[in-house]
Parts: C-alpha cells; structure tokens; sequence
C-alpha cells in the first residue's frame, strides 16, 4: 500500500504542469487570434480605401465614353462653321450628318429618345403644351411634337413636348 503522502508530491507536481501548458496553449491561441483580428481589421480598411477610389474614379470619368463620342460631333459643327460660301442645301446636308453623328453617340451610351406622333398622351412621358382640335385623331392623342423627349436606359431624363387631341363635341 502506498501512503498518501508519496502520491502528493507527484499529483501536486502533475497538474500544474498541465495546467501551465493548457495556458500556455490557451496564450497561443490568444496571440494567433489577436493577430488574424489585426489582419483582418488592415485588410477591410485597405478594401474599404480601394472601394472609395474606385467610387472616385467612376465619378471622375464615368462619362468620358459619352464625352469622347461627342467630340467628332463638335468637329463637324466646327468644320460647317468654316465653310464661306454654303448653299443652304450643302448646309442641311452637313446638319443632317452631324445630327446623325449626335444620335449615334446617344444611342451608344443608352440614350433614347421619346417621338410620341400619333400615340396616345402618356402623362409619364409628355408633357402637354395644348390641346387641339384635330378631325379624324381620337382624343387624348398626341397630333404634334414641339420637342422629343429622352431616356437615358429606363428613366426620363426629359419629357417629350406635346400638343393632344381634344374631345370632338
């Protein structure tokens, strides 16, 4: 039979070591921790820096596209304004021409325009200018177009500008 006091000494010895080596496992753990935190922490700050460049260089040039389209438009003004002797028919020509040059840049950055001729009176796109009498047009129909409106892909950017037919009494 062992005493009591001899197992003592090795118990008492046995489970503060384990226990120093769970702390220092537990310390470890804790350092390991701390330092992902830290790298996370620098690594969302590092994203969130790069989001607000980004957002700053989107603003910056988010219409250099359109910009850049336009400018063949402001050369062909700029070239019929140069010209001396134009008879009128070579102007509208040179008119026509631009104004292509301008509805293709449009339609390439997602610009439509609104042409209600002849369709009924859509108060979420025209803007009635006044009601006419207009024979063999049902009312509510729109019979002339002072302006065209545009869309910039699904939203209005300016109404179309509208005379509409009114009730035939």
């Amino acid at each position: 039979m062992n005493e009591p006091n001899q197992s003592d000494p090795v118990d008492s010895n046995a489970a503060p070591d384990a226990e120093r080596n769970r702390l220092a496992v537990l310390e470890a753990e804790l350092v390991e921790a701390r330092a992902e935190q830290l790298r996370l922490h620098a690594e969302m700050d590092n994203q969130r820096k790069r989001l607000a460049r980004d957002a700053e260089s989107a603003r910056k040039y988010a219409t250099d596209r359109l910009l850049a389209e336009l400018i063949p438009v402001a050369d062909s003004l700029e070239a019929g304004l140069g010209v001396q002797a134009a008879d009128a028919t070579k102007l509208r020509e040179g008119m026509q021409l631009t104004l292509r040059l301008l509805d293709k840049a449009l339609a390439g950055n997602g610009v439509s325009t609104v042409d209600p001729l002849g369709v009924a009176f859509d108060p979420e796109a025209h803007q009635a200018m006044s009601m006419v009498e207009a024979p063999g047009q049902a009312a509510g129909t729109v019979v002339t177009v002072f302006q065209k409106g545009y869309r910039l892909n699904d939203r209005l950017l300016r109404p179309a500008m509208v005379a509409v037919a009114r009730d035939s009494e």
